[in-house]
This record gives structure tokens, C-alpha cells and sequence, in this order.
């Protein structure tokens, strides 16, 4: 299948389709949506290629705020300006409120339960699980990155030790090892 054009590939037909895609986006994501984002938007949709995705998750998440709400952002502004970020916006946060809401008047009423805590512990598996499939999935990008797949695989190991087991607060992995990423991909793309 041969990738679309810009101009060819489907795209939100209205605010309220905006509005009402990234609602059910928020609401089948319980942990974190990545994964969820990333197939509904370049898969199903199709409104970004796999590489947009990709570029315009890396803007996402040095942004402050959660990094879904950042995209939705950036996506509706570009399809209808203002109007279109802020219907993507009230998308991802209008009904999930509502939600969070209910789910924690019914949480401290059931706190104390231990069902409740061996849930919580079991939905945090799941999400990690959905983000390394992500990871995996969003791997074979990697091949038309400037810097190559070793090098890209080098500065995630070095973020996962960084973050997991030196336990660095995460600015200082985003600062130095991004600063390292855009050095070496300035050099590369300089040569």
C-alpha cells in the first residue's frame, strides 16, 4: 500500500469529529493512551503517517502537561487552527473528568478493600505492557532516523538506566541525553 499525500489522506471533517475522536480516544485509555493514539490516528484514521506520529509524539512529550493532551493539541491547531486545538482539548479532558470524578468518589468508598489495591497493581502491569508494545511497534521508524538504529538504541539504554535504575530525576535525562541526541543528529546531518 502506498503511503498517502498530504493532501490525499484523510483528515477530521468537522470540530465536532475532532471533539468526539479524541473522546473516545481518552476513554479507552485507562494508564496512558500511546498505544491507543497510535493506532487510532495512523492506522484507523490514518490523519498522520507513522513518521508524523513519531515526530510529533518527541514534540508531545518535552512539552509540559501529559503528553496525549499536547498531541491533541497540536493536532486539531493543525487541521482548524485555535478552534480545532481547543475541541481536540476539550475532547481529551471534558467526559474523562467526569469520569475521574465518579471513579474517585467510588475509590474512597472502596479503598479499603484489598481487591481494589491487587487491581491497581494488575493495571499498572497492563500499562507497561501497552507501552513496550508501542515501543516495539514504533522500532522499524527507527531505520529513517539521521541517526541509526544503534545510536537510537544506544540513547534509550542510556535513558533506561538513567531514569530506571540510577533513579535521575527525568529532566536531567531529557536535557543531557537530548542535548547529546540533537549534537549528534546536527553532526550527522551537517556531513
Amino acid at each position: 500500500m502506498e503511503p498517502l499525500s498530504a493532501e490525499s489522506r484523510p483528515q477530521p471533517r468537522s470540530l465536532t469529529d475532532l471533539f468526539l475522536s479524541f473522546t473516545a480516544l481518552a476513554l479507552q485509555g485507562f494508564g496512558g493512551v500511546l498505544a491507543i493514539v497510535q493506532r487510532e490516528l495512523v492506522e484507523n484514521k490514518r490523519w498522520l503517517t507513522q513518521e508524523e506520529f513519531i515526530e510529533d509524539w518527541a514534540v508531545a512529550q518535552i512539552m509540559p502537561g501529559p503528553n496525549v493532551v499536547n498531541l491533541s493539541l497540536m493536532i486539531g491547531g493543525r487541521y482548524f487552527g485555535l478552534a480545532g486545538a481547543m475541541a481536540a482539548l476539550a475532547g481529551m479532558l471534558a467526559v474523562p473528568l467526569v469520569v475521574i470524578l465518579l471513579l474517585a468518589l467510588t475509590y474512597a468508598h472502596y479503598a479499603t478493600h484489598p481487591g481494589i489495591a491487587g487491581a491497581l497493581r494488575g493495571m499498572g502491569a497492563v500499562a507497561a505492557g501497552l507501552i513496550a508494545a508501542t515501543g516495539l511497534k514504533l522500532f522499524g521508524a527507527l531505520k529513517a532516523n539521521p541517526l541509526g538504529r544503534p545510536v537510537c538504541i544506544g540513547l534509550g539504554a542510556c535513558c533506561f538506566v538513567a531514569i530506571a535504575l540510577l533513579r535521575w530525576p527525568l529532566v536531567y535525562a531529557l536535557f543531557g541525553l537530548g542535548l547529546i541526541g540533537c549534537v549528534l543528529a546536527y553532526r550527522k546531518a551537517k556531513s
